[in-house]
């Protein structure tokens, strides 16, 4: 069964897309209504793209009328892969085309090979795939299931990482994205769809053409980036390569993410084939190669995302944002202030110290519903949620819309402020 992804890169980040009846908010499993209850309708299918398909996952042409249609057969002996057997007009013109690609369709949603649902996702929504794979070790006897599982669990936390690297890539070419452009990020994966990881050693990705190419194409870039720069650091000792790639997408979030894909296997993977429904994007091979790295990379792998993490500067940024907790120790003096980023910086919340002159305008400022103005330098260090430096607070105004919004915020989290009335 297809399942959904659940997103927890850095503990305290949402999932990536549309939330399971019955779990958090995650990628979207491709279940049964969607792959093979609700069937493309043939006659918008270009048997073209049901053969490019079929031959990427595996099914044999078995000959068929020269010129007319095809017949395909699924992988595997005919004793295990069972009696479907389809037939594939050459060409939508013919006047049964649509009849026979009614039928193959059927024979696709009734197969019992693995491949034929992965085949019915891609034709009702053009998407581009992506594969993982890992070579785990042999497991010991009598623990097959219990690695089996903890396996396909790791496959599937390292899959979800590596796609919001490409993500963050999309949004914005940094070594450390921390907090940054994460909830835009997200927003484009939704959508994606994921497919069962059989043993722990491999899953698929459908990512749709219409929203989710750029991540595709940003993460073929990146990770043949990070494969060139690997081999380079390996060869020669030097990490330069690692700084040019990140005009590539390569970033901390993405090195991380391939350790987690690499560690505890024998070797990895990760393999793109572009929708045949949209055709190859500009700037990319028609067949890209597959990415593989092995255990011998790790050490190169945390390198680079040390340094990643060390050397991306703070940011001088102006941010308007809605106070949502008030702390000090006493009744005067500097306190800590909260604030929900409404404009001016691409992360949910930050927090920062103010003086006691500052940290009284923020609190009367929530008191009576508006959010206040700062600015500062937005600090690298806890994934850039930190202001420091900070000068001018001043409150700003807002409709009485976004006013009650706030006074009900306050009303929800009374305890939170009632030291901002403190010492006046």
């Amino acid at each position: 069964m297809h399942r959904p992804m659940d997103e927890s890169a850095d503990g305290d980040t949402p999932s990536a897309v549309r939330p399971h009846p019955t779990e958090s908010p995650g990628l979207r499993p491709a279940g049964p209504a969607e792959a093979a209850g609700n069937l493309p309708d043939p006659a918008r299918l270009d048997p073209a793209v049901l053969a490019a398909l079929l031959a990427r996952h595996g099914w044999r042409r078995r000959g068929g009328a020269a010129g007319r249609y095809s017949r395909w057969t699924p992988p595997g002996p005919p004793t295990t892969a069972g009696a479907t057997s389809l037939l594939v007009p050459g060409t939508g013109a013919f006047p049964d085309s649509e009849d026979l690609l009614g039928e193959a369709l059927t024979a696709l949603a009734r197969s019992a090979a693995p491949s034929a649902r992965d085949i019915l996702v891609s034709l009702a929504v053009p998407s581009d795939e992506v594969r993982w794979w890992r070579e785990a070790p042999e497991p010991a006897a009598g623990a097959v299931g219990a690695a089996s599982w903890t396996g396909a669990e790791l496959l599937h936390g390292a899959a979800r990482q590596i796609l919001l690297a490409g993500a963050l890539a999309v949004r914005g070419r940094a070594g450390y994205h921390g907090a940054r452009h994460r909830r835009r990020a997200l927003a484009a994966l939704d959508g994606i769809l994921v497919g069962p990881a059989p043993g722990g050693r491999d899953l698929t990705a459908f990512v749709p053409v219409e929203t989710g190419r750029p991540v595709a194409v940003r993460l073929h870039h990146a990770l043949h980036a990070t494969r060139e720069a690997v081999d380079y650091q390996r060869a020669t000792g030097g990490m330069e390569a690692f700084d040019s790639a990140v005009a590539a997408g390569v970033s901390r979030e993405l090195t991380e993410a391939v350790i987690a894909l690499v560690r505890g296997s024998e070797g990895a993977g990760i393999a793109l084939e572009w929708a045949p429904a949209a055709g190859t994007p500009d700037g990319c091979p028609a067949r890209p190669e597959p990415v593989e790295f092995s255990p011998g990379d790790l050490p190169a792998l945390r390198r680079a995302g040390a340094r990643y993490l060390r050397d991306e500067p703070a940011v001088t940024v102006g941010i308007t944002g809605a106070v949502v907790r008030l702390r000090r120790s006493g009744p005067r003096g500097a306190g800590i202030v909260r604030l929900r980023v409404l404009a001016g910086a691409e992360v949910p919340h930050v927090r920062l110290e103010l003086d006691e002159e500052a940290y009284r305008i923020a609190g009367h400022a929530h008191l009576v519903g508006l959010p206040v103005r700062v600015e500062g330098r937005l600090e690298s260090r806890g994934g850039f949620r930190r202001l420091t430096r900070t000068s001018q607070v001043v409150p700003v105004q807002v409709d009485d819309a976004e006013r009650d919004r706030l006074m009900k915020s306050l009303q929800e989290n009374v305890d939170y402020f009632e030291e901002a009335c403190t010492g006046e």
